[in-house]
């Protein structure tokens, strides 16, 4: 009788332990924050809707990232290329009717307000003009420099 009851309390015992290593087991890894990045533009929300290319800065005046991203972008401002930054406060309206919830989040669109290429958090310098110069004049960027 003695020996039943060692066997069911080891059985007991090892059936806990297998539950508790199966729940641990089968947790998916941890994921990343992620967020929407809108793939179209209506090009009359923004500065000069003719200019062939926009880019935009979507950002928020407490954020450090946002203030780098926006000096980078303005130097891309020209007559083909018209740059705009959307502070989460004063351009709250654009914020939501895009659905950006992730600043600095910079937005390249064609003509057409189609968003061909887009950067959520700080891209460098080097990444961001190459990017433009590859989309406005195609080849211009080795494909070893763009990642393909």
């Amino acid at each position: 009788m003695v020996q039943v009851l060692i066997v069911l309390v080891l059985g007991g015992a090892a059936a806990a332990i297998a539950a508790v290593l199966r729940r641990r087991g089968s947790d998916a890894p941890e994921q990343g924050a992620s967020w929407a990045v809108p793939t179209q533009l209506d090009r009359q929300d923004f500065h000069r809707p003719d200019a062939p290319w926009l880019v935009t800065v979507f950002s928020s005046a407490t954020c450090l990232a946002c203030q780098g991203t926006w000096a980078k972008a303005q130097l891309l401002d020209s007559e083909a290329v018209a740059v705009q930054e959307v502070d989460a406060i004063d351009g709250k309206a654009l914020h939501d009717r895009y659905g950006v919830e992730a600043v600095p989040m910079l937005l390249v669109a064609d003509a057409d307000g189609v968003v061909v290429r887009s950067f959520v958090g700080q891209p460098t310098a080097t990444d961001l003009w190459a990017a433009l110069a590859e989309l406005r004049e195609p080849g211009t960027v080795p494909p070893s420099c763009t990642g393909d």
